[in-house]
């Protein structure tokens, strides 16, 4: 049996080396875009970043490792379609590869402004963005960040690590408040001007100041932003564009079941960025784009494919690492109430706890404490309330 994967970031090598631990003997190609062997993404945002000695990016997969696996791995193939009733995925450079199971893996790609970029301008999202920005910051630049989501915040911290001037432009009132809501949203993004950035609300990006060069952002209101560098940190979009024509269901995502197969392409699974899903503890539908969720996903591809168990479902889970401290989501806060908060980031400790609509936790987002992100999710699985988790503190309302 052959088995295909389209794409090489942590969903697909982890999908490749699980099924043949799983005992999975057929053939297994994973066809790369990009021209690197695979590697992990956190980094990109952080450590690569930080002056000094340029740091080894963390490998997913190598040549040594491939030809352990028995891994066939084509680098710089992009694949351009696909043609699901013959079982093939046309590429880039005219090949074609067939298969008996897919696994689309193709991640997702920053999204740009919906304005013209001039030199200076940069997205993070892949290692030569990374190295290009690493590059560009030597040179000691005035840094604009649009969007405080976690791209640009990390990299807001990387730069000021740097000694650098930093102003980050926020499109919300409040940054992060779709996830915590303002009360919460706000005291994290607090970190910033506690970091020495500059934070910039409630702004719309009107265009990039410069010709040859950036040389700073206008805003709506007339402000103008001066910047000699410029990262645009708004959101990914899903990299489904290759799939057009194919007739999979590709509308905000490659819609699947809780298989992770396909809807009405049993023979094909979706997984990481790009997969649409309902969640099974969440009860929503989403795309879930995070690392963990990434590797957990593969894992039950393989036990699926090879007839195992699949491993149970766990809640979401993200880390962020910004000004030297750990910021940790467990669940997904904007489906509850903010019903505890305790600490703050002035003080370098802080958590906010969310229950549903019968006062259960269902999510917490916690500050510099491992502790009480164990706590919670022990907590969870156990069907424990919001007192056995805080005790007797004050709740938040």
């Amino acid at each position: 049996m052959s088995f295909l994967i389209v794409g090489a970031s942590v969903a697909g090598t982890r999908t490749a080396i699980a099924l043949r631990q799983r005992g999975f003997a057929g053939r297994i190609v994973l066809l790369e875009s990009e021209e690197h062997w695979p590697y992990d993404k956190p980094p990109l945002s952080k450590d690569l970043l930080a002056e000094g000695d340029v740091p080894d990016v963390p490998r997913l997969l190598t040549p040594d490792l491939a030809a352990e696996f028995d891994l066939d791995v084509r680098l710089g193939v992009r694949a351009t379609r696909l043609d699901p009733a013959r079982r093939v995925v046309l590429t880039h450079t005219g090949e074609q590869f067939s298969y008996v199971q897919l696994v689309i893996a193709t991640g997702a790609h920053a999204r740009s402004l919906p304005i013209p970029a001039v030199p200076g301008v940069h997205t993070l999202r892949t290692l030569d963005d990374a190295t290009a920005l690493r590059d560009a910051l030597a040179g000691r630049p005035r840094v604009a960040v649009v969007g405080a989501g976690f791209i640009g915040a990390e990299f807001a911290s990387a730069a000021r690590g740097r000694g650098l001037d930093v102003t980050l432009i926020e499109a919300l009132d409040v940054p992060m408040s779709h996830i915590f809501g303002d009360e919460v949203g706000h005291e994290i993004s607090s970190i910033h001007t506690l970091g020495g950035a500059k934070l910039v609300t409630g702004a719309r990006v009107e265009r990039f100041l410069g010709s040859e060069r950036v040389e700073g952002v206008a805003l709506a209101d007339g402000t103008e932003v001066p910047a000699d560098l410029v990262v645009v940190g708004v959101g990914a979009v899903p990299n489904t564009q290759w799939l057009g024509g194919s007739g999979l269901p590709i509308d905000g995502g490659v819609q699947c079941t809780d298989r992770f197969e396909v809807e009405g392409f049993p023979s094909i699974f979706a997984i990481g960025d790009l997969a649409l899903r309902r969640h099974p503890l969440l009860g929503v539908t989403a795309r879930i784009e995070h690392w963990t969720s990434a590797g957990e996903q593969a894992d039950a591809v393989a036990a699926i494919v090879t007839g195992g168990e699949p491993p149970a479902p766990q809640l979401p889970y993200v880390w962020s690492d910004q000004y030297g401290s750990r910021i940790q989501i467990v669940g997904m806060p904007s489906l509850g109430e903010l019903a505890h908060r305790e600490g703050s980031m002035s003080e370098g400790r802080f958590r906010a706890v969310y229950t549903d609509a019968d006062d259960r936790p269902i999510a917490q987002v916690s500050v510099n404490d491992a502790r009480v992100v164990a706590a919670f999710r022990k907590n969870h699985r156990r069907g424990g309330s919001l007192g056995d988790l805080v005790g007797q503190q004050t709740p938040a309302r």
